[in-house]
């Protein structure tokens, strides 16, 4: 009987010893995949398909529709003028744009002269809104709007002559509902800031296009066909919410690289943190609530991809924590647990540097690190106090 114990005990003692191992190895598999491995697939994947078959180009539409281009604004005195003028230079017939500024908080007390220098610039439509967030004004505005096509773009944003063009274009396919354009962070001098990072993005972004629907865009430049548009709830902004409830509802969400449009970037790397701080807030309640964990309506192509690119991503702070509690806890089991934990321990080091020393390496250390962070820094904003749908510029992007 004491043999039996002693065999019983060791038995379960080794059955738990082997928790920690198998939880390193699976969130550092994780890791990998939704950080290179999922990428490399994408690749593969997309000359597989490229082999196999060949589309023609679509045909070009005869007449272009009535797009109407809608600006979201709040607080953006400053900035509204040069977006009207620009939205104006567009390589698109006049009589076939319609160019609407929504303000929100434009009626009432407090407002700014946002109002009325779009309307001095040339605005054809101008809405004082109550003040009600991004999403409710984005909303009143495509009801006010005549488009059949509504093309969307931030207050701050420039257009390419040749973008809404572009934008537009791929709407000839009638499964197309959504369309995102690229948009590049620019300095005060007007230099390309895009980083590796933001380059990898585009990237996957024009793969899972290809191959499916992109699982995400962004509000500088994107366009929606009209009886595609859905109200969502107004902490869900369209960026993320847009092309999975797309995808849900039978439309293809699909990215036009060639419509480009610039933006003014967030200064310092503190400063992107928290931007997308703020930002992981709004995601999260879309992750959460908003549908995008229902894989019904995906197919399993999508599926993968929403698994990958965006669930994976947004749990990596939690996949680098088990990953380095484990690694420190098997550090005397084997060299490669040893050589984990020095590795996350130097990354976290290096990012602390790189608010002293601005060295490249050490300032990608921090860009990473940072943005992790702030991953799982929005995710608490959400639970504690939940997410306003009220917004406002991030410094320094004005």
């Amino acid at each position: 009987m004491p043999h039996r114990r002693v065999t019983g005990t060791l038995s379960a003692w080794r059955r738990v010893s082997r928790w920690p191992i198998i939880a390193f190895w699976v969130s550092s598999g994780l890791i990998f995949w939704t950080q290179a491995g999922y990428g490399l697939l994408l690749a593969v994947w997309r000359q597989a398909r490229l082999r196999r078959t060949w589309q023609p180009p679509l045909p070009v539409a005869e007449e272009r529709p009535l797009v109407s281009l809608i600006v979201a604004a709040y607080r953006e005195q400053d900035v509204i003028a040069a977006r009207v003028a620009n939205a104006l230079t567009l390589d698109w017939p006049r009589d076939r744009l319609e160019v609407i500024v929504a303000v929100d908080g434009g009626a009432g007390p407090g407002a700014d002269e946002t109002a009325g220098r779009a309307r001095a610039a040339g605005a054809d439509l101008v809405l004082e809104l109550p003040r009600g967030g991004k999403v409710r004004t984005q909303d009143a505005a495509v009801r006010a709007a005549r488009g059949s096509i509504l093309a969307f773009s931030d207050a701050n944003s420039s257009w390419q002559p040749e973008a809404l063009a572009s934008l537009v274009a791929p709407f000839d396919d009638p499964d197309v509902g959504y369309v995102c354009g690229q948009v590049s962070f620019v300095n005060e001098g007007g230099t390309n800031q895009e980083g590796v990072y933001w380059r990898y993005e585009m990237w996957l972004r024009e793969q899972e296009s290809a191959l499916a629907s992109v699982t995400g865009g962004n509000g500088a430049i994107y366009a929606v066909r009209r009886e595609a548009y859905i109200e969502v709830d107004p902490v869900m902004g369209h960026d993320l919410s847009f092309p999975f409830n797309m995808v849900k509802r039978g439309w293809r969400a699909v990215y036009a690289p060639t419509a480009h449009a610039t933006e003014k970037m967030v200064p310092s790397i503190e400063g992107e943190w928290r931007r997308k701080r703020r930002m992981m807030s709004h995601a999260w309640a879309i992750v959460l609530r908003g549908g995008m964990l229902d894989p019904r309506g995906y197919g399993w192509a999508y599926g993968l991809m929403i698994a990958s690119h965006r669930v994976l991503r947004y749990a990596t702070p939690l996949l680098h924590l088990v990953a380095l509690c484990t690694s420190i806890g098997l550090i005397r089991r084997a060299p490669v647990y040893r050589l984990a934990a020095a590795t996350q321990v130097a990354l976290l080091v290096a990012a602390a540097a790189g608010s002293r020393r601005k060295s490249r390496p050490l300032l990608i250390a921090r860009y990473y690190v940072l943005t992790t962070a702030s991953l799982a820094a929005g995710l608490l904003d959400h639970l504690r106090h939940g997410t306003e749908a009220g917004w406002d510029a991030a410094e320094g992007t004005r």
